[in-house]
């Protein structure tokens, strides 16, 4: 199912912090949002999942405003996988995943069996099957309740998944296993990520924010050069061809920053004898710099 943000405003204590948003993930499109903190990636997915208001735009669902939606078919059109995590849940791991099925089900009603064949194939899908099922929620390592909660949202059966730092807390091998299952899922999705090359490898589609404004959109090849990532995150870097899968992959100098362009001339290195020339291409994606 497509999801498409329009002219997003959110404001937060009277000050708008995200304006003017345009954004879509295509049926079955992995499109991640990057860019710095504060930049506005959660604040946009909290809209989608409805946790927040917007103060003007609107998202669309399959191409229903998802204000026309009530919220158990909002909740049956999106799981989210949100920052917060609740940690002081005293139930079962699998308790906590069946909560996933609460969509679908009269109050107080009893799993059936479509409810457990969910719930335990979500189960084996992260990882946490077996006698893991049985732990307590509150016993279980960060990483571990970060994948139980992905478990939880792939229970609700959603349309869209919308995750924000997904990898966070997790291990090498686990991130790599999660963008995995994204990728095999082909659900449409959208997630934020702080690492650009997982975004780079899991992603179809980018949009970068910036001061709660979209400055770029596209292929991960085509948005993330080095032109942008100076620009956008001030950090001097090489764009290579990764490999082992071709996938673009950011090569970061640690010994230089890129301060802002305040003098008109572009993006200069600190920290590092040569400076870095900022280029314009007339072929790549649009870049406005914002301080």
């Amino acid at each position: 199912m497509r999801i498409a943000v329009e002219d997003l405003a959110v404001a937060l204590s009277g000050r708008t912090v995200v304006s003017g948003v345009d954004l879509i993930a295509e049926e079955g499109e992995i499109a991640g949002l990057v860019g710095p903190n504060g930049s506005g990636k959660s604040t946009v997915l909290r809209t989608v999942y409805r946790h927040l208001a917007p103060r003007a735009g609107r998202v669309l669902v399959g191409g229903t405003d998802l204000r026309a939606l009530s919220p158990v078919e909002s909740a049956r059109r999106i799981a989210a996988l949100p920052q917060e995590r609740g940690s002081d849940f005293e139930l079962t791991v699998r308790e906590v995943v069946a909560m996933g099925r609460t969509p679908y089900k009269r109050a107080f009603a009893a799993d059936d069996d479509t409810d457990r064949e969910v719930v335990g194939r979500a189960l084996e899908q992260v990882g946490m099957a077996g006698s893991h099922r049985w732990r307590r929620f509150s016993a279980l390592s960060g990483g571990e309740r970060q994948r139980v909660l992905l478990a939880r949202a792939l229970a609700q059966a959603p349309d869209v998944l919308v995750l924000d730092e997904p990898t966070n807390h997790l291990d090498v091998r686990h991130q790599v296993e999660l963008l995995t299952l994204l990728r095999r899922q082909r659900r449409t999705t959208l997630l934020a990520l702080h690492d650009l090359n997982a975004a780079a490898s899991v992603c179809d589609r980018l949009h970068v924010l910036h001061d709660g404004a979209v400055v770029a959109s596209g292929t991960p090849r085509e948005v993330l050069t080095a032109d942008l990532l100076a620009e956008v995150f001030g950090v001097r870097a090489a764009v290579v061809r990764h490999p082992l899968t071709g996938d673009p992959l950011i090569a970061f100098d640690h010994r230089a920053t890129v301060r802002g362009d305040r003098d008109g001339d572009g993006p200069q290195v600190t920290g590092s004898p040569t400076g870095l020339e900022r280029r314009t291409r007339d072929d790549g994606p649009s870049v406005t710099g914002r301080g």
